[in-house]
């Protein structure tokens, strides 16, 4: 797990200073080690720092410290720094190279089922002198080009300096948990891990993506498109690559990259019963723990008392019962936000040494700057702090690796207001008005829920979306009236980009598809990784091995939620390892803070963060409205909505990263 960096100049060479400066502005990705490989038409460098080892022997060992070549101009260059989880031997180091140089790698992830590719390319000739998955990943390259990405099992941004092919090559894993960003100018282009790496290049200027910025303001959404909240910086999305030919690199100045797709979740119904769904999916995920156990340093666990995190603490248990797991939570002192009881139970079923955090509003505030730059664009709630907290707990507790459960909800069906609602549009859509009612009457008996405004809701759904947007006028929703934006300063298309990328309320296997892909994971897997990573923290995702969602995405939508229970298949499959307080859970948190009540014990100090970025922002709002609605949630008058913490740390971001528009 590391941080990576890459340089294609077009025709002015670049100083290797400017390259440096990119691995040491995320030295916290990469605490071990660091490394650089140069190249111009008249000198190739391999080159460490001060945190590298100059004592291996292989042909891509450090030569010396890239401190005494800062003015050597590259026509190309890597850059890595190194977080040591697989072969913490020098051996591990990067850029790593085979075959005396022919090609190069630096890579950031991990390929969990490199043991057995080793042994298969080891079967047809090729000989290995570390113990690492990265070289295991450039001999997959070589011998099978562009097509190795199908066989990996893992997390990973991958750059490939390819000398026999004179090409470059830059992949991304299936569901993008690792990032690969890129940027332009007309003298080359860039690749970075974070985009806060290409701020320290000649050329940068922070500049506003407006549309971008607009979804985030509006929608609350980010990372579902190429782009970013900076214009001109994009990103490879999950499941993508792209081959640069150097001897055609004019054709890249003028045209851009254009990145290909190798890996589509394609969707085939399962014909399983449900009890053999069920065995299976237990076969499954416990494999896919299995091979996330896979580390020359410990492995920890973030619990939330969730179902997915107990899940995974709970399969760690069952396949390491001769050691202690180490678990990481975020708590409240405020009874509604607080989960600790949950905690309880499944550290006292596995035995695990849990450690506690109790986020508080004055250790956010103080914090949130170093937040945002760490996450390189503004985050949606301040519930991204909860999560920031657990990193940094169990950093104190030198753990380096940690299991996390991102991705279960959106194949499972298990955000409960969305798809309970969903479910009930689909039988009235269906005409199955029988089950409509059975649903209704299990959502009331379970969760309590207003049967005449589900139904009310059902209804409204059979009705064009213009229609069901003029409702949301009359109601005054702020997602349907952006009077509080400045449309002379904030230039963009009204929209709704949840919408537009499949996601919808009447098909739960099209907005399961479209949170997966677009709308909700990318941006939970963004703050995932810069949370962790600020740590120097590695964070696996088990729910996100591919064998699991495109199995889950294969099941009928009965297996995954019915009668007023989310996640049935994950109940049902875990029975003989989940206590049954955690199994019969209906109540769902997560990493949360209780913002809604910090704005009511604390507004003034909300009011003064608000204020100050309404000054950053450069007039994109209109003060008086923002103020008003600001004003109507501290007296009650409208219902709390996080859109207030999105306008602050807006304006926070802008301020940081010099944003312009």
């Amino acid at each position: 797990m590391c941080g990576i960096a890459g340089v294609i100049r077009f025709d002015n060479l670049l100083s290797a200073h400017y390259l440096q400066k990119m691995a040491d502005i995320i030295a916290h990705r990469g605490p071990n080690d660091e490394g650089f490989y140069l190249l111009n038409k008249d000198q190739e460098l391999i080159l460490g720092g001060d945190s590298s080892d100059y004592q291996g022997q292989s042909i891509y060992a450090p030569q010396d410290n890239i401190i005494k070549y800062i003015d050597f101009q590259l026509e190309i260059g890597l850059a890595h720094r190194r977080l040591s989880i697989i072969d913490l031997s020098p051996l591990g180091h990067q850029p790593l190279a085979i075959d005396d140089g022919s090609y190069w790698i630096s890579y950031n992830g991990e390929v969990y089922n490199y043991s057995e590719i080793r042994c298969e390319l080891e079967e047809i000739g090729c000989v290995f002198i570390s113990q690492s998955d990265t070289e295991v990943i450039l001999n997959a390259y070589k011998i099978w080009g562009t097509e190795c990405l199908s066989r990996f099992n893992g997390m990973f941004s991958i750059l490939i300096y390819d000398k026999i092919k004179e090409c470059i090559f830059v992949a991304r894993d299936r569901f993008g948990v690792k990032p690969l960003y890129y940027y332009q100018d007309q003298d080359g282009i860039y690749f970075a891990s974070e985009i806060k790496q290409f701020t320290v290049l000649p050329n940068w200027t922070a500049e506003l993506n407006h549309q971008r910025a607009f979804d985030f303001l509006v929608h609350g959404v980010m990372d579902h498109t190429h782009e970013t909240l900076f214009r001109q910086v994009y990103q490879l999305r999950g499941g993508e690559y792209a081959v640069i030919d150097l001897k055609q690199l004019k054709v890249l100045q003028q045209s851009g990259l254009v990145p290909k797709r190798w890996y589509e979740l394609k969707i085939s119904q399962t014909k399983l019963s449900y009890t053999d769904a069920c065995d299976e999916f237990k076969q499954i995920f416990i494999d896919s723990i299995k091979l996330r156990l896979r580390s020359d340093v410990n492995v920890g666990s973030c619990l939330s008392g969730g179902l997915d995190s107990s899940a995974i603490v709970l399969a760690m248990a069952d396949q390491l019962s001769d050691r202690q797991i180490k678990t990481f939570s975020a708590c409240s002192h405020y009874a509604a936000f607080d989960e600790s009881q949950y905690v309880e139970i499944v550290a006292k079923k596995t035995g695990a040494k849990s450690f506690y955090c109790y986020p508080d509003l004055i250790d956010l505030f103080n914090s949130s700057q170093t937040v945002t730059w760490h996450q390189d664009e503004p985050f949606v709630s301040s519930s991204i702090y909860a999560q920031w907290q657990v990193f940094e707990l169990a950093q104190n507790q030198s753990v380096s690796v940690m299991m996390d459960g991102q991705g279960a909800d959106e194949q499972l069906a298990g955000y409960q207001g969305l798809y309970f609602q969903i479910l009930l549009n689909q039988a009235l859509r269906s005409g199955k008005i029988i089950k409509f009612v059975k649903e209704l009457f299990y959502l009331h008996k379970i969760h309590k829920y207003n049967v005449i405004i589900n139904i009310l809701k059902s209804i409204l759904s059979l009705f064009p979306y213009v229609v069901i947007n003029y409702v949301g006028k009359l109601f005054g929703k702020q997602k349907y009236s952006h009077s509080w934006l400045n449309t002379s300063k904030l230039r963009y298309m009204r929209q709704d980009p949840l919408l537009s990328n499949g996601e919808n309320k009447a098909n739960i296997s099209a907005t399961s598809y479209a949170q997966l892909i677009y709308n909700h994971l990318p941006m939970l897997l963004h703050w995932e990784d810069r949370n962790s990573m600020a740590h120097s923290i590695e964070s696996r995702v088990p729910f996100l091995d591919y064998r699991l969602v495109e199995f889950n995405c294969s099941l009928p939508d009965d297996y995954k939620i019915a009668r007023g229970v989310t996640k049935k298949v994950l109940r049902d499959g875990l029975d003989s390892i989940m206590p049954k307080e955690i199994k019969n859970r209906m109540s769902k948190l997560g990493f949360v803070t209780p913002e809604e009540v910090w704005i009511q014990e604390s507004p003034e100090l909300f009011r003064q963060l608000l204020e100050e970025s309404l000054e950053y922002s450069n007039e994109i709002f209109n003060r008086e409205s923002v103020i008003l609605v600001f004003e109507e949630v501290v007296s009650g008058k409208r219902k709390f909505d996080f859109w207030l913490w999105r306008v602050i740390n807006f304006g926070q971001w802008m301020k940081l990263f010099k944003v312009q528009l």
